[in-house]
């Protein structure tokens, strides 16, 4: 049996390769992958093998974006550390999944309960499958860190270090607190989805502004709000009209 493993910490990644040899040692693990984009990349590029087996929080995001990105029809194994309440989102949509730390005894019993899957069983709603996840957690899951790449190396930027996004051009760019810059390719609607909106606020249509970047207020014309930022900006920065009161709700949370 061909597997692929997707897990962005290294140790988990080497025991649940070692793991998978006791059990079989004809188990032939293809790559071990850390990302969504590298995943995303690699099942774009190559044979699928017999089985994945991904852990749910990855470096770039939750690993259903995987399979919005590229269709999958093998059998997946989810690695998760959600509460038992959470897993019954696997249970009603018959995806197996093993809890942290990994068993040896229960990863065989997975295996073999995916070698039994009938073929021809119909795909996954995997966007089904994250709701019933964040509604039986009890919490929506918000990114932690976005993942950039710079030239040839990419590098995890902590939402905590974000001091805004902002659009240009029909580029969109991370800015953090320390005044760094980073080109990213996403929308600024997608990054809002994302992002705690406890944390982060989307003040028009070029930028979602974080608390702590805020250094001054000030009322504008029309009932507007003009704001000064930091790391500054050499534009104004004016919260919509339409967002003006939601902004002042926010603010006062």
């Amino acid at each position: 049996m061909t597997i692929l493993i997707i897990e962005d910490e290294n140790l988990a990644a080497e025991k649940l390769k070692n793991l998978l040899l006791e059990i079989d040692a004809t188990h032939e693990v293809l790559a071990s992958l850390r990302s969504i984009e590298s995943a995303t990349e690699w099942l774009s590029e190559n044979t699928p093998p017999d089985l994945i087996i991904t852990d749910i929080q990855l470096l770039d995001g939750l690993s259903f974006e995987i399979f919005r990105n590229v269709k999958v029809t093998v059998p997946v194994i989810f690695t998760t550390a959600f509460d038992q309440y959470a897993i019954r989102a696997f249970e009603v949509n018959s995806i197996d999944y093993l809890l942290k730390p990994v068993q040896k005894d229960k990863l065989a019993a997975s295996i073999q309960k995916m070698k039994s899957l009938d073929k021809a069983k119909p795909s996954v709603a995997y966007d089904e499958v994250l709701k019933l996840l964040r509604s039986g957690s009890g919490q929506p899951e918000y990114k932690s860190r976005f993942m950039v790449r710079i030239g040839q190396r990419i590098v995890a930027i902590p939402v905590e270090k974000i001091a805004y996004f902002f659009s240009e051009s029909k580029l969109t760019y991370i800015v953090t607190d320390d005044n760094r810059k980073y080109p990213f390719d996403l929308p600024l609607d997608e990054i809002d989805a994302q992002i705690n909106p406890k944390s982060f606020f989307k003040i028009n249509r070029q930028f979602i502004i974080s608390f702590t970047s805020i250094a001054e207020i000030h009322p504008y014309f029309k009932g507007r709000i003009k704001l000064k930022l930091n790391p500054d900006q050499p534009e104004e920065i004016i919260v919509s009209s339409e967002r003006t009161p939601e902004f002042k709700k926010w603010l006062d949370q």
